[in-house]
């Protein structure tokens, strides 16, 4: 099945997108997940599939969610 959310051109090794994005923001990567989660629920609306642009700003959402949750395991929100 094709994936539009996370499609697996994405995925290609030895890092996936994410994560090579990621690794280049480091601390600042919260605020590309945030700029795609904005991106993605400002245009839905607009769009041929819209539930695919929620579904994308939901998969973004679940991303920053994971990345706080882990912060919050090591004490760091602070530098949040």
């Amino acid at each position: 099945m094709n994936d539009k959310i996370n499609p697996e051109h994405y995925k290609q090794k030895p890092l996936e997108s994410i994560e090579y994005i990621e690794q280049q923001l480091g601390q600042h990567f919260k605020y590309y997940l945030l700029g795609s989660i904005y991106k993605y629920l400002h245009r839905w609306e607009y769009k041929y599939e819209p539930l695919t642009d929620l579904q994308k700003a939901q998969w973004y959402l679940d991303k920053l969610i994971h990345q706080v949750e882990e912060a919050e395991e090591v004490e760091e929100v602070e530098e949040w």
